[in-house]
């Protein structure tokens, strides 16, 4: 009967992110892992590609196509767009389509009532019979395995493509949180406006990416790192190539970054005492994409004197703790964030 029952059972967790969208699915793990990017038609709005596909197209499209990020800053800016993607990234799970399924999907926690009903709206239009909403920082901490419902403070920082979320968690709720919208985007661009700066150099958002991954830090990591890359002359208007060192992107990097250590500075700040002393003992966990970038944990530990524990896998806490939460709701009632009705006169 036992098995049955989850064989009637159709649970997707969705950690539905500006950069990457993640579904997760109990026994078998993440099954959908895609950037979120969706390549339309001009004319008619038809749908060329999703995912990955869309995402090679990004730069690289004839007249008549156009790639789009239905989500920025960690909210759906393209509400018919993201139920699209939603949608195809579900039925490439393949999960009984005798059954609709309930979902769990990951928000920022810094989202307005519109924005929170924009994600649930869109969830119920791809066909979810129920719908879940839970803050980011809070099942990135689930995600990691943290004793969230003890009275103990856990201070969560989770970096993502749009937006940076920092909260202290005890007993099953976020004692305080700061949401900046600087997250990996904000350093791409950063990226981007250095270049045509110092070098008359404009460059796309992939290869700016690629610039942050391969030798992108911050202060104080010592990138001796050199990297050369093509883009277009804003002087000549002709392809150029030129040679960047990790010294020029840590110093194109340093105002996102510092946004970031105020912020978490700011949550601090906020902490009440006793909970302050239990992040003192256990340190400040790091998570997301962002938490990669070289030097980012040792900057932390100098400018708050915490320990600093980065996730082994980042990029998957966040939609790891959403499907727990999916697997046991009587347990985790608590984290399930409430939306209120929204009426629009």
């Amino acid at each position: 009967m036992f098995s049955f029952s989850k064989y009637l059972t159709n649970d997707i967790a969705i950690d539905l992110g500006t950069a990457n969208t993640l579904i997760y699915i109990e026994d078998k793990g993440i099954v959908v892992n895609e950037p979120s990017v969706v390549a339309v038609k001009k004319s008619n709005q038809e749908i060329v590609a999703f995912g990955i596909e869309a995402k090679e197209m990004v730069g690289r499209t004839p007249g008549e196509i156009i790639t789009v990020r239905p989500l920025q800053d960690g909210v759906i800016s393209d509400f018919e767009l993201t139920e699209q993607m939603i949608r195809h990234f579900i039925r490439k799970v393949k999960v009984n389509k005798f059954i609709r399924p309930r979902i769990a999907i990951a928000i920022p926690s810094g989202v307005t009532e519109v924005e929170k009903r924009a994600v649930r709206d869109s969830a119920e239009h791809v066909g979810a019979r129920e719908v879940y909403l839970i803050d980011e920082p809070m099942a990135a901490a689930i995600g990691m395995g943290l004793p969230i419902h003890d009275p103990i403070g856990s201070m969560v920082i989770d970096i993502g493509g749009g937006t940076t979320e920092i909260a202290v968690i005890a007993l099953s709720g976020i004692v305080n949180h700061t949401s900046l919208r600087i997250a990996g985007d904000e350093m791409n661009e950063a990226i981007v406006q250095y270049l045509k700066r110092k070098y008359n150099l404009l460059v796309g958002d992939n290869t700016a990416e690629t610039i942050k991954i391969s030798i992108g830090s911050a202060a104080p990591f010592d990138e001796q790192g050199s990297l050369k890359i093509k883009g277009r002359d804003l002087v000549d208007g002709i392809p150029k190539t030129i040679e960047i060192l990790g010294k020029e992107v840590q110093e194109a990097l340093a105002e996102p970054v510092d946004a970031i250590m105020d912020g978490v500075k700011l949550c601090l700040e906020q902490t009440p005492p006793e909970l302050a002393a239990d992040i003192l003992d256990r340190g400040i966990i790091i998570t997301g994409g962002g938490s990669l970038l070289k030097g980012l944990d040792e900057r932390l530990r100098r400018e708050t004197n915490l320990p600093i524990v980065i996730s082994e896998v980042p990029l998957e806490c966040v939609v790891r703790g959403t499907g727990k939460i999916l697997s046991d709701l009587i347990s985790y009632q608590k984290v399930l964030t409430k939306t209120k009705k929204v009426y629009i006169t």
